[in-house]
């Protein structure tokens, strides 16, 4: 079952393989989604390689939406988790069953994700967690500097997710504010930016930061795309030489990273002269990828089956097989596009 995220909520389609012109399902009406997660696996790596699941990992799908956090086992029944901030951008989980929710503003939380039950019976009656701040979070350096006039002087944790190389080790992206590290599941953590000053740096509008291995992220900004491979001790461009500076997902695959780019920020998205991307790299070299929504920036990415499925702004979704694009479906997209991700995932 693949699950799309869109500005009114989670979408669902049930398979890759039904008529191209088929319109999504609604399956939970919520505020606009900004990460869809499952966590089947443990968390990092590329979706072929990454381990068998923890017994403690929170299983089925979770929804990071800007009217709360949602859960569901099946996708059909959601339930809201009831992070103490309203707002959640991003979601992640440590192998032990720690679930953490980053929101805007800028905070991170933390709980046990576990099924309660009424009175003593045995039935579940859904999922159960208290949550409480990640108080060393707002102790960063950088912190006063997290803010942008045109986001309110605010910014948001745009992504929370487990570095295989350590069991308790949380990497966190934030918009406006770079990436930061912690080793003790969230009690402590420290700037993982790299080093301005000899062109090492990421750039802090972080929109979105994927793991694709131990110690190895890659970071989708608002000024470039980079990777680091010591866990953000420094950071290297991986778009020299092409126009679009502008990413908004990041998702690795088989030793290769998808990218989609633009030449400027969603509120230009539907322009004449937008010309969005969708860049792969691999081994050092940056390539173009043609595929038929020419004109659409590409705004969330998954694998289904090794094969790469594509999400973009305007709602087309896409799978790559062969070679070759096949439309999957379309996705309501109600909203106004500034600000817009499509986040996909699939839910067994």
């Amino acid at each position: 079952m693949l699950l799309a995220g869109s500005d009114d909520g989670v979408y669902r389609l049930p398979d890759l393989d039904g008529p191209a012109d088929r319109t999504a399902e609604q399956i939970l009406d919520s505020g606009r989604v900004m990460r869809l997660r499952t966590f089947d696996a443990v968390d990092g790596g590329s979706a072929s390689e990454r381990s068998e699941p923890s017994s403690d990992s929170p299983d089925g799908a979770f929804a990071a939406t800007t009217t709360g956090l949602f859960h569901s086992p099946d996708g059909e029944t959601w339930v809201d988790l009831g992070v103490p901030t309203e707002a959640v951008y991003s979601v992640g989980a440590l192998p032990d069953g720690r679930l953490y929710a980053g929101t805007r503003p800028a905070r991170v939380y933390v709980g046990e994700f576990e099924y309660g039950t009424d009175a003593g019976e045995t039935d579940d009656i859904g999922p159960a967690v208290e949550w409480r701040e990640c108080e060393g979070f707002q102790a960063l350096p950088s912190r006063e500097e997290w803010r942008l006039p045109r986001h309110d002087d605010l910014a948001q944790v745009k992504d929370l997710h487990r570095d295989p190389a350590d069991p308790d080790r949380l990497v966190a992206g934030v918009e406006v504010g770079g990436v930061h590290g912690s080793d003790d599941g969230g009690e402590t953590w420290v700037e993982r930016r790299g080093d301005d000053s000899d062109g090492e740096g990421v750039d802090d509008d972080i929109h979105e930061l994927h793991v694709v291995g131990p110690g190895e992220y890659v970071a989708a900004t608002g000024f470039g795309l980079f990777r680091t491979t010591d866990a953000g001790e420094s950071w290297t461009r991986l778009d020299e030489g092409v126009d679009q500076r502008y990413f908004r997902t990041a998702f690795s695959l088989d030793g290769v990273v998808y990218a989609g780019g633009a030449l400027a920020n969603s509120s230009t998205w539907d322009d004449p002269d937008a010309d969005p991307v969708l860049l792969a790299v691999r081994d050092g070299s940056v390539e173009r990828v043609e595929f038929p929504a020419a004109d659409e920036t590409v705004t969330g990415m998954t694998a289904v089956g090794g094969d790469p499925v594509v999400a973009t702004h305007r709602g087309s979704v896409l799978v790559r097989r062969g070679g070759e694009w096949a439309s999957v479906g379309d996705l309501p997209v109600p909203g106004e596009p500034t600000g817009r991700y499509t986040p996909l995932t699939r839910l067994a």
